[in-house]
């Protein structure tokens, strides 16, 4: 508690002191805080229904590209990991390759998804799903290959089926190793969403940054970076609510004197 309330206090204090040491430095590359709020209301949220018409073209589109990929590459890593860890010969063969898949930086990649699929959205789903699956899949695989021997022999013994299995035994288990890989692709997802719009992109939060950079608009160029800074504490907050209403029964079997 107390050390929540420090956070409390420490927030507003830093703010100031960058306002302060801003506005005291005139830097023309690090505006003070209060120009780039009112250069984030002014482009995004000073509309007649709240958001712009640059919001809308911006934040939309780009908000659908990140929720889209971080769901397809969730699925499709959390199914590929745990076949993976419940299958000694089948992990004995792909686990070579997917370990030098996810030592190749997503971002050498840009320009092969630029040949396939071209400037648009599949090219930067695409780099998405690229740059979040590995997190995934990995934490999957290791969560279904760890699964406690005592509760595959216990469904031995009530002979549950592989469907039942899997449902009621594995994926309980490796749920929370699955979930740690899951968080980590969040951060994953929303880096890859900019740096694919960097590339590939006439629209999204991404190439508002790239346009805001050539016209030297300073305050707009901060102002997409802050936004992105609290759309990364928004997404995390969102998930580790889904988390502990999901996994309530992990926290409290871990806590102490349960």
């Amino acid at each position: 508690m107390i050390r929540r309330l420090a956070w409390y206090w420490l927030l507003p204090v830093a703010v100031v002191a960058w306002e302060l040491a801003t506005r005291s430095a005139q830097a023309a590359y690090f505006p003070p805080p209060s120009r780039i709020v009112a250069r984030m209301y002014e482009m995004w949220f000073s509309g007649p229904y709240i958001l712009t018409g640059e919001a809308v073209a911006d934040l939309l589109p780009s908000l659908g590209r990140l929720f889209a990929g971080w769901a397809m590459a969730c699925v499709a890593g959390v199914l590929i990991g745990v076949a993976l860890g419940r299958s000694s010969w089948l992990s004995g063969l792909v686990e070579p390759l997917l370990h030098f898949g996810r030592s190749v930086p997503p971002v050498t990649l840009l320009p092969v998804f630029l040949v396939l699929f071209k400037i648009g959205t599949p090219m930067e789903l695409a780099a998405i799903v690229y740059g979040v699956i590995w997190p995934v899949m990995i934490n999957s695989m290791d969560g279904a290959r760890h699964v406690d021997r005592r509760y595959i022999e216990t469904g031995t013994v009530y002979r549950l089926d592989r469907r039942r299995r899997l449902l009621r035994i594995i994926l309980p288990a490796a749920a929370p190793q699955i979930f740690a890989g899951l968080r980590l692709s969040v951060s994953l997802a929303l880096i890859m969403m900019v740096i694919s719009e960097l590339v590939g992109s006439s629209e999204g939060v991404g190439h508002r940054l790239l346009e805001a950079q050539s016209q030297f608009d300073i305050p707009a160029m901060w102002a997409v970076i802050v936004l992105l800074g609290l759309l990364g504490i928004a997404l995390n907050a969102a998930f580790l609510a889904v988390e502990r209403a999901l996994l309530g029964w992990h926290t409290s079997a871990r806590a102490p004197g349960s």
